[in-house]
């Protein structure tokens, strides 16, 4: 037997020993893996269903260290991610990297697709079963790759650490010219869903929230008012304490009319993925209730249910928007910070110097609130 014969061979038999998978299937079930790199961390469900081997695999190496150190070298933006070459954790073999780390699993095929934050095995070019320590990630729906590769996670938060990953400078074979090193991969239970304090809080429970805007003008707070719009008040609250309204300019500003922000368009940073996820269309919840000085209302366009949001404050008597849009909060404290914003500069709507919430924080009122008479 030749020398190719024996090593053709031996490759074989560690693909074929490497099938039965290095734990139990109870002991791969509701895992999740944490990746940290040096651009941020992202978080993957396993899908031991899916590519057992794979998993178990996986689970093997990260828990005894194999992926510290190592990089993500390939980089198709916004499309993949490529890491885990053992060799890429030198420098000086820049050359090699991907091709370490292969030959050790035999595809596993299943019905899963390459959705977003799909995460599946490296192979070598042309050999089907030449999975092992290398994979990728994809940065955004790559559906071509169906029925190819291992698939055995699927990214459930971070994927916009993935994507900026993703989209840095690569040469023309899509190396990256960055170095992003993968720090640790720690192996953990899938935690259980966080419980949404506003998801089931009665109207009189809501009411006894507030939210304090903080602005590059200063702070603005604001009394929910539940008793009128139960559903826009909890849904309000459910995406400031998400963070959706965190560096959001005020985009409109009418004189002695209104402010309006809250719209993702006009964000300095993008949404993340779960941030994303909470956005919705809201059902109308209009009263008579008299649009005057400080009273917040949802935005919304020609559709009745169509805010999701965006908001404003009224700077003057908006009384012709009575029963038109969903009036959900008062300002308490800060009017005068909501005046001298409605006082600002402007290009025909548009403020000339920006006007940013950095952040809305829930805060609970020491004073118990009861039903509003306005």
């Amino acid at each position: 037997m030749d020398n190719v014969a024996m090593v053709a061979q031996l490759m074989l038999l560690v693909s074929v020993l490497a099938q039965a998978a290095p734990l139990k299937p109870a002991e791969m079930a509701g895992k999740q893996a944490v990746v940290e790199t040096s651009k941020g961390t992202f978080i993957f469900d396993l899908l031991p269903e899916a590519a057992p081997n794979h998993v178990g695999f996986f689970i093997k190496n990260a828990q005894e260290g194999a992926y510290e150190g190592t990089t993500f070298h390939r980089v198709i933006k916004y499309g993949i991610i490529q890491g885990g070459d053992p060799l890429s954790k030198d420098p000086s073999k820049i050359a090699q990297y991907g091709t370490g780390g292969l030959n050790r699993l035999r595809r596993e095929l299943s019905g899963e697709s390459h959705t977003l934050g799909t995460v599946s095995a490296v192979l070598a070019p042309g050999q089907p079963d030449s999975g092992g320590l290398q994979f990728f990630v994809c940065a955004n729906p790559q559906l071509a790759l169906d029925g190819q590769y291992s698939i055995f996670g699927r990214v459930v938060e971070g994927i916009e650490v993935v994507q900026t990953i993703s989209a840095i400078e690569a040469d023309e074979k899509g190396m990256a010219k960055e170095r992003v090193t993968i720090t640790k991969v720690t192996i953990r239970d899938t935690p259980p869903p966080v419980v949404d304090p506003f998801a089931t809080a009665t109207a009189d429970e809501l009411s006894t929230y507030r939210a304090v805007l903080e602005t590059t003008m200063g702070e603005v707070e604001v009394e929910m008012l539940a008793n009128l719009a139960p559903e826009t008040v909890r849904n309000f609250l459910q995406l400031a304490a998400a963070g959706v309204y965190d560096d959001t300019l005020f985009h409109r500003v009418v004189p002695n009319f209104v402010i309006q922000t809250g719209s993702p368009t006009y964000r300095q940073t993008p949404l993340t993925q779960k941030q994303a996820a909470l956005i919705r269309t809201l059902q109308p919840e209009f009263t008579n209730t008299p649009n005057v000085p400080g009273i917040l209302s949802m935005a919304r366009g020609d559709d009745p249910a169509s805010a999701t949001t965006s908001f404003f404050i009224c700077t003057g008597e908006c009384r012709g928007l009575d029963n038109q849009y969903a009036v959900f909060g008062r300002v308490v404290r800060g009017m005068d910070v909501v005046a001298a914003i409605g006082r600002v500069a402007v290009a025909g709507e548009a403020p000339e110097t920006p006007v940013v919430v950095r952040k809305v924080r829930v805060v609970t009122s020491t004073i118990y609130h009861l039903p509003s008479t306005i």
